[in-house]
């Protein structure tokens, strides 16, 4: 085996990983006391360079997702990477460092043959996550994968930030799996009680366990002209495509909702160069996520772009001849409009599913399991679940894997609980948010930076206790959040370790 020397014992830091570059290949150098370990040296998400992120926790944290990595081994510990990193021999004489040019085979060990077969309904976030996270475990009996994409178990948050945008091209998003291999239909019913699931095209599979990882379906707006060519929903690559194409030759773009989507929607069709005007229900958008000052930052960093804004109104029409032109609001303007698209959030996508319970807005109602009903898990934007005791939902993408990897684990016969902690982020402008936790009863908030300029971290505080942070270029001390958040913090520790960062 080929050794080359990389670096000397004592300059090597044990609280930090150090990036070093070899004629083969860069690596990722993780000392712990005398002895080192050697890994890829960037994330298998996005590529972000580890060296950037932080060691805490006997994990290595990723700095701009906050995929977490076993410090030992490289194994994946948290999403949204699916993958472990790959680990290169080392060997330490004398204080030297020497790295090998092949990666370790680190083989899954495979669980005792298993008759059963488990469904996964879905191949987004969720979906794919579980499937990685069975194929990890070992899993040997049959595996359904069923999605009703022809080309599914890609990375969906590419879609508002970059596709429409102009900057990648639909075909090019980021596959979730390296080999994805999915039973191409659409489910038209789930009967929970005879563990039974039926294709509209007449095809029908029995499981012993399945997980429903369906998501969400983008809501539509009852009104006339609805219908209208150019008039978009975005949920999908082929959405992503078609407004992409839209974009080329439009002028002026109207989003309707300030969303997460809708204005990263905003930010992308802008930066493209369109006029772009947001219709609003909402003062201050986000308001109700992150609070009226930031949710106010945000609205101040699209208006210094160009984007305008049409608060505490809504649309009552649409009106073209065949395609969208004008947008009629219910204060009185009409706002001109190439293309529309409508961002007002997601319907739980489960009215396919008999024998379970629902709550009120559609989502299935779970245990602290993830369980539905016997031999039937839910994960994603479709569920409500247990979190810190409060029936929760949330629709972010990080947390749909986290969940789909735990739905994955139960099935195969652990039961464990959701103790992750959420994690959120959003592009606008060539700037990231990120938000920490799942803020609901904060009555304090404690900034540290400078809000306007867009350099700042924010904790959402319940009297002392640290409900949700809130940053903008504070990627280190949010990966470093991340794993302590995972037990109750107070106000005085997290700024300790914000300050040291």
């Amino acid at each position: 085996m080929n050794m080359r020397i990389v670096a000397r014992l004592i300059n090597l830091p044990e609280n930090r990983g150090v990036r070093v570059e070899t004629a083969a290949h860069p690596v990722l150098l993780v000392r712990v006391g005398d002895q080192v370990r050697a890994f890829e040296a960037d994330c298998p998400h996005a590529g972000a360079p580890l060296e950037q992120g932080v060691i805490c926790n006997g994990h290595i944290v990723c700095p701009w997702h906050k995929a977490a990595f076993a410090m030992d081994s490289g194994a994946v510990r948290e999403p949204p990477a699916l993958v472990g990193l790959k680990q290169y021999p080392v060997q330490v004489h004398d204080g030297v460092v020497s790295v090998g040019d092949t990666a370790l085979c680190a083989e899954p060990t495979p669980l005792p043959h298993d008759s059963r077969c488990f469904a996964v309904i879905g191949a987004g976030a969720a979906g794919a996550a579980a499937v990685a996270s069975l194929k990890r475990r070992g899993f040997t009996g049959r595996l359904l994968w069923i999605d009703r994409e022809p080309n599914p178990a890609y990375d969906r948050t590419a879609l508002s930030k970059f596709v429409i945008a102009g900057q990648m091209a639909a075909d090019d998003t980021p596959a979730l799996l390296d080999e994805a291999v999915v039973i191409h239909g659409e489910v038209q019913r789930l009967d929970a009680a005879a563990k039974r699931i039926e294709l509209v095209d007449g095809r029908h599979f029995d499981y012993d366990a399945a997980l429903v990882a369906t998501g969400g379906d983008a809501q539509r707006l009852d009104i006339p002209g609805a219908v209208l060519n150019n008039v978009f929903v975005l949920r999908s690559r082929d959405d992503a495509a078609r407004i992409s194409a839209a974009a080329a030759s439009a002028t002026c773009a109207v989003i309707i909702g300030d969303s997460f989507i809708g204005l990263e929607a905003a930010s992308a069709l802008r930066q493209r160069g369109l006029v772009v005007q947001v219709v609003s229900r909402h003062a201050i958008p986000l308001a109700a996520q992150l609070g009226p000052r930031i949710g106010a930052a945000i609205r101040q960093l699209h208006e210094d772009h160009g984007v305008i804004f049409h608060s505490n109104t809504e649309p009552e029409r649409l009106d073209g001849h065949g395609a969208v032109s004008t947008v009629l609001l219910k204060n009185g303007n009409r706002l001109a409009a190439d293309l529309v698209l409508i961002g007002v959030g997601v319907q739980p996508a489960t009215a396919f599913i008999d024998g379970v319970q629902k709550a009120e807005d559609h989502s299935l109602q779970v245990d602290a399991h993830l369980q539905a009903a016997p031999g039937l898990w839910a994960a994603g934007d479709n569920v409500t679940f247990a979190w810190q005791q409060h029936p929760t939902r949330i629709e972010h993408w990080r947390v749909a894997q986290q969940l789909g990897v735990l739905a994955a684990r139960n099935m195969l016969g652990e039961a464990q609980t959701y103790a992750d902690v959420p994690f959120f982020w959003t592009y606008h402008f060539d700037k990231t948010f990120e938000l920490l936790g799942h803020p609901r009863h904060w009555n304090r908030l404690h900034l540290e930076g400078d809000l306007h300029h867009h350099d700042f971290i924010a904790l959402l505080c319940h009297d002392d206790q640290v409900e949700a942070v809130i940053a903008c270029e504070h990627q280190q001390a949010m990966a470093d959040l991340s794993q302590r958040m995972q037990q109750p913090l107070g106000k005085a520790e997290a700024l300790d370790i914000i300050r040291r960062r």
